[in-house]
């Protein structure tokens, strides 16, 4: 008998290719190229559509770092892609996303043991593993939404821009604090450039959302104009910090940080500049800071639906519904934010998957890993739900005694690896 996974995002890439490993068959459902959705722009499997950033690499430092580590260790699929694909980012893992997508799609689609069906699946089946991501169909959302009922927030993407129209006479490259390998391109801004552009932010014209997209924005990937809003300094110490730079021998009033978008370097990505204003906004405030004063835009930012599960009250920590237990869901429906995050919960699903096909009954990590408090978080009580990132808040308790976050952050990786292996060995043992 097969397993069905419908969605070949990265969530059900990570489920499918994990099943196929593992000696299941599997059916791969995805309804690309036949349709896309506002986002996708490639037929390829598992497309990244919002940015080339997997966040930090820092095992020891970063929660997603550690989550990306635990993940390598239990045969991650897109961890193998990511450093196949992988651009230069400091103490980020970027990759060119075309390069990603391709080592996915040749790994699945070759695969002897996976059959992938182009079709859109618009109601849910009584078993397998759904993971149709942010934007799933509207049928099959429909179908959910008559089962569950289902909540909404909505994010957006950053603009792209062209390397060669860059001023680089007006920029200087480097990581925060001097970390890495100087990939970013630092576009400095003072005190009267950054309050006039800031202002213009604020008053911007945005697109109008249709009214499917009506709905509150997930604080993890606010659009600029609405940080702008809350007040002229709040993009100052977000995403255009100048913390950890220094330019001509001082920091600094604020700081855009542009990303290469490919290999090549030939593009480059807004760092955290995700907004919905209208094309013609975008390009007219974006232009006052001076380093883009002539920069081309290869992409606009757009904004897009996001629909996720209250899965507290839907799903059980091993991402099972919980009154039918051979139906599962991964990625982003769930209530886990990212790309790695997503990736994480439909590894898991495979091995969930896995061990119902064996006859055994599944194993949740433990908490002091990632990958295992992110599964328990999205099952756990809670009537203010929301989607929650790798964080360091959701671990287990430990090492408080230590005062030295540093210190306290390596022994809490350290733990965590050590129960990744102990959940490998269980599994697997």
């Amino acid at each position: 008998m097969s397993a069905a996974v419908i969605g070949a995002g990265l969530a059900g890439s990570e489920a499918a290719y994990f099943l196929a490993e593992h000696g299941q068959e599997v059916v791969l459902y995805d309804m690309k190229p036949k349709k896309f959705t506002p986002a996708h722009q490639s037929p390829k499997l598992c497309e990244l559509v919002c940015s080339n950033s997997l966040k930090s690499d820092d095992v020891s430092g970063n929660a997603c770092g550690l989550l990306k580590e635990e993940m390598r260790r239990l045969g991650s699929l897109t961890m193998q892609a990511a450093e196949y694909a992988r651009v230069p980012a400091g103490g980020a893992l970027a990759v060119d996303r075309e390069k990603f997508a391709d080592f996915v799609t040749e790994r699945l689609k070759t695969h002897p043991h996976i059959t992938i069906l182009e079709e859109e699946v618009c109601a849910l089946p009584p078993s397998g593993i759904v993971a149709t991501g942010p934007l799933t169909s509207d049928a099959l959302a429909q179908s959910i939404r008559e089962r569950f009922g289902t909540l909404h927030f909505y994010d957006a993407s950053a603009p792209i821009v062209s390397a060669e129209s860059i001023d680089l006479s007006k920029t200087f490259t480097g990581d925060r604090y001097g970390r890495g390998t100087g990939d970013y391109i630092n576009c400095p801004m003072d005190r009267e450039e950054y309050e006039a552009f800031a202002d213009a932010l604020a008053r911007a014209e945005r697109a109008t959302l249709h009214e499917f997209e009506r709905g509150d924005v997930f604080e993890g990937c606010m659009p600029l104009e609405v940080m702008a809003a809350r007040g002229r300094d709040t993009v100052r110490f977000g995403p255009f910090k100048p913390v950890g730079l220094e330019w001509e021998g001082r920091q600094p009033y604020a700081v855009l940080q542009l990303r290469k978008e490919n290999a090549c370097g030939t593009s480059y990505n807004l760092v955290g500049c995700q907004t919905n204003l209208k094309f013609g906004e975008q390009k007219r405030v974006f232009s006052m800071i001076p380093a883009l004063a002539h920069a081309e835009f290869e992409r606009y930012g757009v904004m897009h639906r996001n629909t996720y599960l209250e899965s507290p009250r839907c799903l059980n920590a091993d991402f099972s519904v919980k009154d039918t237990p051979a139906l599962f869901f991964a990625g982003q429906m769930t209530g886990v934010e990212g790309y790695v995050e997503s990736a994480a919960s439909g590894l898991l699903c495979g091995y969930h998957v896995l061990r119902r096909a064996l006859g055994k009954p599944t194993v949740v990590p433990s908490d002091a890993t990632v990958i295992g408090a992110l599964s328990r978080y999205i099952a756990a009580p809670n009537k203010d739900f929301q989607p929650m990132n790798a964080n360091y808040g959701i671990l287990a308790g430990g090492f408080e005694s230590v005062r030295d976050k540093k210190e306290r952050r390596k022994l809490l990786a350290d733990r965590a690896l050590s129960e990744i292996g102990r959940f490998k060995a269980e599994i697997f043992g």
